[in-house]
């Protein structure tokens, strides 16, 4: 167990790598951004889905129960996801980490 949960308290301190850190140095150890963009002053926002939203459902039934487990009623499936995890790096025209962020949507 504590092997599992080890991973989920390791947490990177971006702030430390601002001005070091590269949009190359990012791509070798997060894979390609899900989403990048370069303004026209040549600075680059990428974004990387760090955790899908969970979706689940649930099961709402009314109406009288019949015999035998027979459900007479009327019945609903919910479904819904919840908020996504991500990362947003902004590099400035050096390539080099400007500003980092994460957020869910």
């Amino acid at each position: 167990m504590g092997i599992l949960c080890s991973g989920c308290a390791t947490k990177i301190d971006w702030k430390s790598r601002v001005g070091s850190y590269t949009y190359d140095d990012a791509i070798k150890e997060l894979g390609p951004p899900d989403k990048v963009a370069t303004t026209s002053d040549q600075v680059t926002v990428a974004e990387w889905l760090l955790y899908p939203g969970s979706t689940f459902a649930t099961y709402n039934e009314w109406g009288p129960r019949g015999y035998r487990g027979y459900h007479g009623g009327l019945y609903t499936v919910d479904v819904a996801t919840g908020p996504g995890r991500y990362l947003r790096l902004i590099f400035n025209p050096d390539k080099r980490l400007q500003s980092a962020r994460e957020f869910s949507k």
